[in-house]
């Protein structure tokens, strides 16, 4: 079964490369938490007659209602209100009473962050002037549905009502996605020129600084104060209320550097569940699946570094590793084929094509295993809480010192490698928390370690080792 491009290296969207402006992080919403933001502003002098929101967004889950902004005379998306959101089909909509526009495309990337410039102007004498959006600089313009409001018709927007950024009372409806960079413009209608730009002789949309006015009730929420992620940074002081939001809700992926998280398209066999982002996996208790998900970037050269956590039962049968596919069956257990590799938490044994081998310690709930994949030399190292196993050397180049050899790279059936962890018996849920450098709290179960890759870049628990770097946009170059 070939890769699908839902599992190759990033573009687009992604902020690949580098850029003059950053965002160095984002907000993280999760249907599970209930997490949102809120504020009651006062009336905008013109009745909520013209507004701008832009903000930037990395969908986590498909084929589920979010709200992304909503505001009206009640919490979760109940009428009447104003509402920003995707449905439960994936098609952008906004919601204005009985004016609405909803897409004819679907917004189905998982792995790319999105940027959507949302404009509200009934003063506009052409009626489909009147709401305008655009995603990545480029204004959307076909509609399965266009009903727009009249002239000069006030919205719920930017009145005296309280104001959601996620939240509903049904998790059908919840925010499940990462926000980055949210501006609030009261009485400007500004289009995406102000907030981004494509990258020279590139379709890649990027950030820019904005620069201009917000207006009274206008507002900047990036997330940059983990204890107050609602902080205003316009300068207006127009700060909204976080609730159920914890410190570790502050994640390091962000426009201008995306990080790899788990892959929830990889799941038509491995029927796992997925949370915090897509950081956090459970495995299913069916006797019909114990296979194994895998990241959303896959690595085709370079050395690499990523931790996990794992959060389940001290018997529990894990698995932790890298493949060059997704899993194959309910039952194809990481390690159990050629180009498969896996750590074996009940007896320390690697496993590789189905044969075990001696290799390092048990672990356990808790326990956080490194993996240090060296593709230029064809090696592969483990680490269970900071000690690489067998004595390893993951610096030792060619010579793989207490290295696993792997196959070369280029001679697997797809190209690429992928770290993935699934059980090796479906006898127990296990949850796999990942990090890939950009939240080293483990959705807050341990201290970060405030530990950098060889560029600079990421949060780890342990020391990653010289050379290998986090899997993220800014190391994959251009």
């Amino acid at each position: 079964m070939p890769v699908s491009k839902d599992f190759l290296p990033i573009a687009g969207a992604s902020g690949q490369g580098d850029t003059t402006y950053a965002i160095n992080q984002s907000i993280r919403f999760d249907d599970d938490k209930n997490n949102y933001l809120s504020k009651t502003p006062s009336a905008a002098s013109d009745g909520g007659k013209t507004y701008t929101y832009s903000f930037w967004i990395k969908r986590n889950t498909l084929a589920k209602g979010e709200y992304i902004i909503h505001a009206g005379s009640s919490y979760a998306g109940l009428n009447p209100g104003d509402y920003i959101y995707f449905d439960n089909t994936d098609y952008f909509r906004s919601w204005h009473g009985t004016n609405t526009l909803i897409s004819n495309r679907t917004f189905k990337d998982v792995s790319a962050w999105y940027h959507f410039v949302y404009i509200y102007d009934s003063t506009q004498a052409i009626s489909t002037e009147r709401v305008r959006f655009y995603v990545n600089g480029v204004r959307e313009t076909s509609f399965s549905t266009a009903a727009y409001p009249s002239l000069n018709a006030t919205s719920y927007f930017n009145t005296n009502t309280t104001h959601y950024i996620g939240g509903a009372n049904s998790s059908a409806s919840r925010l499940t996605s990462y926000l980055a960079e949210i501006h609030f413009l009261d009485g400007y209608a500004y289009g995406p020129e102000y907030f981004g730009e494509f990258k020279e002789d590139t379709d890649i949309w990027t950030p820019i600084e904005y620069t201009g006015s917000y207006g009274t009730n206008g507002f900047k929420i990036d997330g940059r104060d983990s204890s107050d992620l609602g902080d205003d940074e316009s300068g207006n002081g127009n700060d909204y209320a976080s609730t159920n939001f914890s410190a570790d809700d502050q994640v390091l992926d962000s426009p201008t550097n995306n990080f790899s998280v788990m892959n929830p398209l990889a799941n038509y066999y491995v029927q796992h569940t997925y949370a915090n982002g897509n950081l956090e996996e459970t495995t299913s208790t069916s006797s019909s699946y114990y296979s194994y998900s895998i990241n959303n970037i896959g690595m085709s050269s370079g050395k690499w570094y990523v931790e996990v956590l794992f959060s389940g039962s001290a018997t529990a049968q894990m698995l932790v590793g890298i493949s060059d596919r997704e899993g194959q069956g309910g039952t194809h257990y990481l390690g159990s084929q050629s180009y498969e590799y896996s750590y074996y938490n009940l007896n320390g044994k690697s496993i590789n094509g189905g044969t075990q081998s001696s290799y390092g310690n048990t672990f356990t709930q808790n326990d956080i295993i490194g993996i240090a994949l060296d593709l230029d030399n064809s090696k592969l190292y483990f680490s269970k809480n900071g000690t690489f196993q067998n004595s390893g050397v993951p610096t030792s180049g060619s010579t793989g010192t207490g290295a696993i050899s792997i196959t070369a790279v280029g001679s697997t059936q797809n190209g690429f490698y992928f770290f993935g962890a699934g059980d090796y018996s479906s006898s127990y849920a296990t949850t796999y928390i990942w990090n890939f450098g950009q939240e080293g709290t483990f959705s807050g179960n341990v201290s970060a370690g405030n530990n950098k890759d060889s560029r600079g870049i990421g949060n780890f628990k342990y020391s990653v080792p010289s050379g290998y770097l986090a899997l993220c946009t800014k190391n994959l170059g251009s």
